[in-house]
């Protein structure tokens, strides 16, 4: 089965997640969809220093939006942030350094943020952490389900208040197509039973964001949940993680820019709102978050075990 779902997999990707792939649909964008002005909206855009997180803050800032840069690394965030600055004319660019692998500071963060700001419009959960091998945390956990999972559902969680108390409030999660090859598992969280394969760990909790999604969507009617597949684009992150990848697709992935048109879409336009919550974009569009006779759907029974194993972990760590 999961040869055949990696080989549907990449057939997909080479005619729908390439650069000429988003080439050819672009024809059919709207113009007007973005043609607005977002100046008095707040935005936070984690992972904003490089790839499709630089891209969506540089294309919101443009726009007038009053950009949050949450990052891990403060020589390249300040550096980004006078990138955005210096091209957009937009000061309203505001870098605060988290470590979203870091699970308590991830609620201290958040927590902080609250006390400080009187609104957020919109939250776009971008940054994410491919590992070559297992590493732990100060906390215990796995490094990389800490950073794309957890600490995603703690941020998004701790500031759903924040949200709801804003106008037209959104969160988009930045995922990846490769979910399509991984049914939702919940039993090993922590990757500690079996190999260690970097790629599928990712792959598996880029479709544990999807259910997250789906799920919060639920339970949070009155803001504007969305998932998202950028495509394949060349990025930093792309590069390090799966060197012969990049390598050998380099002239067919898709820029930055490109990967960040769906997220800035989901951002700022009316339309995207028009369309129910909790849905998977590619290229502007709502796509199916499986693969044809793929097997990868779950049970609601264990799409509530995810959730549930989320709250329990997410309290562990909750500062009192």
């Amino acid at each position: 089965m999961s040869l055949y779902r990696n080989s549907a997999w990449f057939l997909k990707g080479m005619t729908e997640f390439t650069r000429n792939a988003f080439l050819s649909t672009s024809k059919r964008f709207v113009e007007k969809d973005l043609e607005v002005s977002v100046a008095g909206r707040s935005f936070m855009i984690t992972g904003a220093n490089s790839g499709i997180g630089k891209a969506t803050a540089m294309a919101i800032a443009k726009k007038g939006g009053t950009i949050h840069m949450v990052c891990r690394n403060k020589d390249k965030a300040e550096e980004a942030r006078a990138d955005i600055v210096k091209e957009t004319g937009n000061k309203e660019v505001y870098v605060h350094i988290l470590d979203l692998s870091e699970t308590k500071k991830v609620w201290e963060f958040a927590e902080a943020f609250k006390r400080k700001y009187k609104a957020l419009n919109v939250l776009i959960n971008n940054a994410g952490s491919i590992m070559s091998q297992r590493d732990m945390n100060a906390e215990g956990l796995e490094k990389s389900f800490a950073t794309n999972v957890l600490g995603v559902y703690i941020l998004t969680k701790s500031l759903i208040p924040l949200l709801e108390k804003s106008a037209d409030p959104r969160v988009i999660t930045v995922s990846s197509g490769g979910m399509l090859v991984q049914k939702l598992r919940t039993g090993n969280l922590q990757s500690d039973r079996g190999r260690y394969d970097g790629t599928m760990v990712y792959a598996q909790h880029k479709r544990q964001q999807v259910v997250m999604t789906e799920q919060l969507a639920k339970t949070h009617t009155n803001i504007h949940f969305s998932v998202m597949h950028p495509g394949w684009v060349d990025t930093p992150a792309v590069a390090n993680a799966m060197p012969d990848f990049h390598r050998s697709m380099k002239d067919s992935l898709r820029t930055p820019e490109q990967g960040a048109d769906t997220v800035v879409w989901l951002a700022v336009s009316e339309a995207a709102t028009t369309n129910p919550s909790g849905c998977f974009y590619q290229d502007r569009k709502m796509v199916s978050t499986h693969l044809p006779l793929a097997w990868t759907h779950s049970s609601p029974l264990e799409e509530q075990k995810l959730m549930s194993l989320l709250e329990d972990l997410a309290k562990t760590f909750q500062p009192h």
